[in-house]
């Protein structure tokens, strides 16, 4: 195996493997610092020595196996760390509480997301810890500068150690107070999946967007009455049915009116309306993922986008405006307000929002006035997104768009 092929292959296996490898050591070790260099030792390690040995039967064991091996050889490198070596090493005779639910990945999430941390921070650092992703992706989904998100992230480890926040899943008393979080941090996981941020990643990343919902699954099973865990589950599988036809043959990004809807999956759309459903049969008042399922089966229900019941779409968006008036459901709400009252009306409802760094924003200004013939100023929101674009996909898209343009 040639060193490119041998790079590829642990690429594929890092996307695959990491949390699984960065949350068993964490179980193990109890130090998220550990876990997170030893794991990045292993896979350095696999860099060296699978051209020459090939990629093993199990990645993941293998990993794992190696990842121990360089935590327990730096824990006896450190004598300031003998008694935790001494405590790694050892094997308890006392069962460690498992909380609800037995899953390493599911035990880091919940410490991620312990109550002490700020929200942003429980985010980041289980983005970090458990997506693997790095602190320059974070930091994009977040807006802000690179080296204050390093800090960010550094800061909630030493919180945690210092704390000695427990690494395990809570018991079922204290789950409801604890799920918020667990949420956000999973969606936002699903959606660095579902359109990667980082330059040079794929631009959908379906380890990611299947850890997600399959993370959210074990959440709902230890919730089944919480509406939430299930309209976020519903979410992201009308979402995920979707994937097969997000990026054409030649690499580019398909928006929503162009796919192929037979590719969509058919299986997954026919369990995440069953979810809307069951949500809608309760009589509760729904929310936010809730009624963001609930608009995506109305679009996954359309055989056709002309079939789509925009009227539908637009009562959502203003139930979810009530609880989330933020300019980003402002700017869907005027997509579709598009689709019912014309570009104009969605223009004068658009402009003026404060999202002058959000590609999407951009994007929609740009095919607002594509439609109304002004072409020069589409061909300028056009430049506008595509110097936000965030992998070469969605450049390609936004490129042959603006290049469709009559005019200079």
């Amino acid at each position: 195996m040639s060193a490119t092929e041998a790079a590829a292959a642990v690429a594929r296996v890092h996307r695959a493997e990491w949390a699984r490898v960065v949350a068993t050591l964490a179980r193990r070790f109890g130090d998220f610092d550990v876990a997170e260099e030893a794991a990045a030792e292993a896979f350095a390690t696999a860099v060296e020595r699978w051209p020459a040995d090939g990629v093993p039967p199990n990645p993941g064991a293998w990993l794992t196996t190696t990842a121990h091996r360089k935590a327990v050889d730096r824990l006896r490198r450190e004598a300031k760390r003998a008694e935790k070596q001494r405590e790694a090493l050892m094997p308890s005779d006392a069962p460690e509480p498992l909380g609800a639910v037995d899953d390493d990945r599911l035990r880091l999430i919940f410490t991620c997301c312990h109550p002490a941390l700020a929200m942003e921070t429980r985010v980041a650092l289980t983005l970090r810890m458990l997506g693997g992703l790095t602190v320059s992706e974070i930091a994009s989904a977040f807006l802000v500068q690179e080296a204050a998100m390093g800090r960010r992230i550094t800061r909630a480890k030493e919180k945690i150690r210092a704390a000695r926040i427990p690494y395990r899943v809570p018991a079922g008393e204290d789950l409801p107070d604890r799920v918020a979080g667990v949420l956000t941090v999973l969606y936002l996981i699903f959606n660095e999946g579902y359109l990667a941020s980082g330059p040079g990643t794929p631009p959908v990343r379906g380890e990611l967007t299947a850890e997600a919902i399959r993370l959210t699954r074990l959440v709902r099973a230890l919730m089944p009455a919480d509406g939430e865990v299930a309209g976020l589950l519903a979410l992201m599988l009308l979402t995920e049915a979707r994937r097969g036809a997000r990026v054409s043959a030649s690499g580019e990004l398909v928006a929503l009116d162009e796919q192929d809807r037979g590719a969509w999956n058919r299986e997954l759309i026919a369990e995440g309306h069953a979810l809307v459903r069951e949500r809608l049969a309760s009589g509760r008042p729904p929310g936010r993922y809730q009624i963001l399922a609930a608009i995506n089966a109305v679009h996954t229900d359309a055989r056709d986008i002309r079939d789509t019941d925009w009227s539908q779409v637009v009562a959502l968006y203003d139930q979810l405006a009530r609880l989330d008036p933020s300019p980003v459901v402002r700017l869907n709400r005027a997509v579709a307000v598009a689709e019912l009252d014309g570009p104009e009306v969605a223009l004068a409802q658009l402009d003026g929002l404060p999202l002058t760094g959000y590609r999407p924003f951009h994007a929609a200004r740009a095919e607002l006035l594509r439609r109304l013939g002004r072409s020069k100023e589409s061909r300028a929101a056009y430049g506008a997104a595509i110097a936000l674009a965030g992998n070469a996909e969605e450049t390609a898209y936004l490129v042959r768009r603006r290049d469709q343009l009559a005019g200079p």
